[in-house]
């Protein structure tokens, strides 16, 4: 292993440490020292890539933003139903939550403001939430009535409640959670056209791993995680979930934990 190699490997391990630091304790209470000693290394390596406290959380946040926007570009490509890749893309970044220490840390250290705030991942999810109802009305998938400003709003605060609440109990994050808010939501903002075609609990195979799913630790400063299929198109051989979308709504209830 070449030196810079052993640099770029160090550097990694210390954003992972800090991030479960930071997940653990919250900025102002996670310690330098325990930072290095999570990842293994002294004290004098950390400050060799790491000027401060305050430079260690952005290298965290930053990592936590590209696994989140690479999540929000996949909900935007492809022809297929805008509303289902609006499903697909809660479902894929709540299973990124789950699975990356670091997504959850920036995350919650972008919320408090701790690296100084020179972005706003809030305010990113928010414009990819409104890009995606926006596609869905030109495409006419909205019911009568249905705005994306409004319905955003609601999309908005019912995926961040559900943040919030995962950082106590990952359950929250889990399928089925967010499964029993689309079979609240659906049938209410989908156009009847539409009626039992989008699927509530997503259209990627159950288990299967979100972009960015390796940890987000493991990828070099300035790399994107590599893309898989396209959201929209379900697994070969199954076709739409085809549903009474208010009687199912209405027995499904939101399943809170």
């Amino acid at each position: 292993m070449t030196k810079q190699d052993r640099a770029v490997r160090t550097r990694l391990a210390l954003i992972r440490s800090a991030a479960a630091q930071f997940e653990a304790h919250g900025y102002v209470r996670a310690g330098l020292a325990r930072i290095s000693a999570g990842a293994g290394v002294s004290s004098g390596a950390l400050h060799f890539h790491f000027a401060d406290k305050a430079a260690v959380a952005e290298a965290v946040e930053d990592a936590a933003a590209r696994a989140l926007r690479a999540a929000a570009v996949r909900g935007h490509g492809g022809d297929g139903c805008a509303l289902q890749r609006l499903v697909d893309v809660t479902h894929h970044v709540a299973r990124l939550l789950c699975a990356d220490v670091v997504v959850r840390a920036g995350l919650r250290l972008n919320v408090e403001g701790a690296a100084g705030r020179v972005r706003d991942l809030r305010r990113e999810w928010r414009e990819c939430v409104q890009g995606l109802l926006a596609e869905a009305e030109r495409r006419g998938e909205l019911a009568a009535g249905v705005t994306p400003q409004r319905t955003g709003a609601l999309v908005l605060a019912a995926t961040t409640g559900i943040e919030v609440l995962a950082r106590k109990d990952h359950e929250w994050l889990a399928r089925p959670s967010l499964t029993d808010l689309w079979q609240l939501l659906l049938p209410c903002l989908a156009a009847p056209r539409l009626a039992g075609t989008v699927d509530p609990a997503g259209s990627e195979p159950v288990g299967s791993e979100p972009v960015g799913s390796e940890p987000v630790g493991s990828q070099p400063a300035g790399t994107e995680p590599a893309r898989t299929e396209p959201v929209g198109g379900g697994p070969a051989g199954r076709g739409p979930v085809v549903r009474d979308g208010q009687a199912e709504a209405g027995r499904a209830g939101l399943a809170l934990r």
